[in-house]
Formats: structure tokens, C-alpha cells, sequence
């Protein structure tokens, strides 16, 4: 606990930081702030909130700004969805493969490309949003309610953008993960509130044994997060004038689970297809009326099924289009670097997506199975709310944002320590990656 504090005065300590973490904090009570101020033109006593499907999983990410009406209801994930698409294109469409590779200017052509996107994405999906607010709650005339509601939801997203800008630029780590996240904890009061009391006092030590369960979930998580294979790499020696270096041994980490928390993504909106498209002959057909049925429920056994194998094929597919094996023994041949007992070129290659293809299995398989958890803890009678944190994209999320945010504040204090050894002109413990013979 005395390591703790002291770590805390030590941030606090450093003028840069404390100015970046009280700059984070402004920003995400604004955000949150904005969460709760109502789109003009509805009565907030008549709203009746709809979280049902994909709705609820739209709230969860918004800290309840989507069941509020808020002008912040559609918040960040316009945005998400424009980076998705333009992130696919880049690996399909060569017009922006080759823009990709321009460079910085290339990169601001991209995000404004991703801006323009947002907004038009934005636009449709506020149309959808107006159709789900409940008729009895709009008070003024339809017609201006929606155009009025489109052009406030569309400002309300850019403004979500701006802060995420912000927080990276001014504050601690990636903004736009950090809005979500913020989101996502929102919920977490109320659901662990509403979790004891369903429980009442009989059911106290059943609520301590969730508890514990949660913990060692949210600790694997954090393991998968950060499982990494490491493959030694071996550079040739080099001679500089009268010396000659021995060659630097280094590793090239490949993540278990590189794909991160897309393949859940991908595979929980797909999953809302079956029964969007069962329900238009659900009146007519009974095996459209179970299929719409079956996978309206999320934690039937054939929805968690289908959802499993969704995220085994989604890892590999995502795996598969952000780790290069080629790239990479590409560069590797380039800088003089070499795999002990591999040669270089073609069979490295051959050698890194070997190894990439058996880590990417049980990473898949783990991941598949936090997704479909939240499942299995409403099946032990655990809420639906608090369910949503054993597992799925909400903890992935969680977990990932809290780790870089930690790493920030952490190269932060090293800096800082770095600074200090050289003001003393003493360094002490210092390695050399490079042994020089003469």
C-alpha cells in the first residue's frame, strides 16, 4: 500500500503528467455530461428506453446515452464503423493501399476520407434512431423533429471526435478507446448495485463468489491481452572503421490474440441477421418464427454456437490481414537480421506464419469462449447488466484501454527517473545492446 501512494505522489509530482491527466478527466466529464442532455423536442418523462439486441449492446458502449436520447446517443461508433470500413479497404482496394504507403500525407488523406464517412454514416443512422424513440415522447412535429435530430446527432458525434482528439493530443493515451471505456464503467456501478440487491441477504456469499469469478475472468483476460510468442532474431555482425559489432540478438513478439476484440465485433453484428431477415416470414413459416426466436436469444445454445465458430474464423480472417508473414522477412532480409536455423526470405516467412497459425488457435478458442461467458453467467442467474462484464467486447475493451493507459503513465515515470540519473551525471544499471570487440 506505501508503494501504492508513493507511486501516486510521484505522478502527481510530474508537472507534464498531472497537467494530462486533469486535461482526461475535464474531457470525460463532458462527455458524460452530455450523455444526459435530451435531444430537443422530446419529453424526457415519456421515453421508454428499447435495449433489447443490438440496442443494448449500442447502450452499453454509450453509458446509457442511447436509452437517454441524449445528443450524444449515437456518441463514437459512427466513427468506429467509418475506421472499420476504410481499415478493410486499405487491404483491398489498391487506390488506398497505395495511399497508405504515401506516407504522412497519405495518413491525413485517410482520416479525412474517415471524417467525411462518419458523417454520412452518422446521417442514416440517425434516421434509425428517431424510428426507435417512442411516438408518445416527441412533442413537436415529426417531420422537424428528425431533420432537427439528424443535424444535433451528427454534431454530437463530431464533438465525441473532437474529444477523442483531444484526450490523445492533450490528455492520457488513445481518446477514442478511452470514450468507450468511460462508457462501459458507467454501467458498472449500477449493475454490481443491482446485482446485490437481487440477492437480498441470503444470497450474500453467492454474491462474493461472483465477485471472485469476475476477478479471475478480468485476470485472464488481461493474460490474453498480453500473451505475446517471441521469436529470436539474430542481426549479422557490422564493422564500423577499425571496430567490429556483434550482431544485436532481438525478438519479434507475435501476439496471441493479434486480432484483438474485432472478430467479436464482426461476429455480434452478424449475428443479428438471422433474425432480422426470419422475421419478415415469421407469419408464415414456422421454422422462420424459431430460427427468429431461437437466435433472438443470446444465450441459446445454438446463437452461442454459431457465435463461437464466428469468432474462430473472424480471428484467423483479421489475423490474417493485419500480421504479414512476408512483410516481415521481407524487412528482417532488408536490415540484415536473420531467424537461428531458419534462412532468410521465403522460409522465414514460411516459419513466422507457422508459428502465427498454432498461437492464433488457442487464442481464437479463449476468445470465443470470454464472448459466449456473459451467456453462461445469466445462465447461473447472474443479471443481465452485470453479466455484461464476465466477458465479451465490454471487458476486452476494458481491459485493453486500461493496460495502455498504464503503460502511458509508466514510460511517463521512466522518463522521468531517465532525466534525473542524467541531471545526477551518474547511470547506474545501464546495458548495452551492442558488444563492441576491437
Amino acid at each position: 500500500m506505501k508503494k501504492f501512494i508513493t507511486t501516486i505522489k510521484n505522478i502527481f509530482a510530474i508537472n507534464d503528467l498531472r497537467v494530462r491527466i486533469l486535461n482526461t478527466l475535464g474531457f470525460i466529464a463532458i462527455f458524460r455530461l452530455g450523455s444526459y442532455v435530451v435531444l430537443p423536442g422530446i419529453d424526457p418523462n415519456r421515453l421508454t428506453s428499447n435495449t433489447e439486441g443490438i440496442f443494448g449492446l449500442l447502450d452499453t458502449f454509450l453509458g446509457g446515452a442511447f436509452s437517454n436520447a441524449s445528443i450524444f446517443a449515437l456518441g463514437i461508433m459512427p466513427y468506429i464503423s467509418a475506421s472499420i470500413v476504410l481499415q478493410l479497404l486499405t487491404i483491398a482496394v489498391p487506390y488506398f493501399q497505395k495511399m497508405q504507403k504515401e506516407g504522412e500525407s497519405g495518413r491525413k488523406k485517410i482520416n479525412q476520407i474517415t471524417r467525411v464517412l462518419t458523417i454520412i454514416i452518422t446521417l442514416a443512422q440517425a434516421v434509425g434512431f428517431v424510428a426507435t424513440i417512442n411516438s408518445e415522447a416527441i412533442v413537436v412535429n415529426t417531420t422537424l423533429f428528425t431533420i432537427s435530430s439528424m443535424i444535433v446527432l451528427t454534431s454530437g458525434t463530431i464533438f465525441c471526435m473532437w474529444l477523442g482528439e483531444r484526450i490523445t493530443d492533450k490528455g492520457i493515451g488513445n481518446g477514442i478507446s478511452m470514450l468507450i471505456m468511460i462508457g462501459i464503467i458507467s454501467r458498472f456501478p449500477g449493475a454490481i448495485v443491482a446485482e446485490a440487491l437481487s440477492k437480498e441477504l441470503n444470497g450474500a456469499l453467492l454474491f462474493m463468489f461472483e465477485l471472485i469469478i469476475l476477478f479471475f475472468v478480468v485476470m485472464s483476460v488481461v493474460m490474453l491481452t498480453q500473451a505475446v510468442r517471441r521469436i529470436p532474431v539474430q542481426y549479422a555482425k557490422q564493422v564500423g572503421g577499425s571496430s567490429l559489432y556483434s550482431g544485436q540478438r532481438q525478438f519479434i513478439p507475435l501476439k496471441v490474440n493479434a486480432a484483438g476484440v474485432m472478430p467479436i465485433i464482426f461476429a455480434q453484428s452478424l449475428m443479428f441477421l438471422p433474425s432480422m431477415i426470419a422475421s419478415i416470414w415469421a407469419d408464415s413459416s414456422e421454422t422462420a418464427s424459431y430460427i427468429g426466436a431461437t437466435f433472438s436469444d443470446f444465450t441459446s445454445w445454438q446463437y452461442n454456437v454459431v457465435f463461437g465458430l464466428m469468432i474462430l474464423i473472424f480471428t484467423y480472417f483479421y489475423t490474417a490481414i493485419t500480421v504479414n508473414p512476408n512483410q516481415i522477412a521481407d524487412d528482417l532480409k532488408r536490415s540484415g537480421g536473420f531467424v537461428p536455423g531458419v534462412k532468410p526470405g521465403r522460409a522465414t516467412s514460411e516459419y513466422i506464419d507457422n508459428i502465427l497459425t498454432k498461437i492464433t488457435l488457442p487464442g481464437a478458442i479463449y476468445l470465443a469462449l470470454v464472448a459466449i461467458f456473459p451467456a453462461i453467467a445469466m445462465l447461473f442467474g447472474v443479471t443481465r447488466e452485470f453479466a455484461q462484464f464476465y466477458g465479451g467486447t465490454s471487458l476486452i475493451i476494458m481491459v485493453g484501454v486500461v493496460l495502455d493507459t498504464l503503460k502511458q503513465i509508466e514510460s511517463y515515470l521512466l522518463m522521468r527517473h531517465y532525466d534525473g540519473m542524467m541531471k545526477s551525471g551518474k547511470l547506474r544499471g545501464r546495458t548495452e545492446n551492442i558488444a563492441m570487440v576491437s
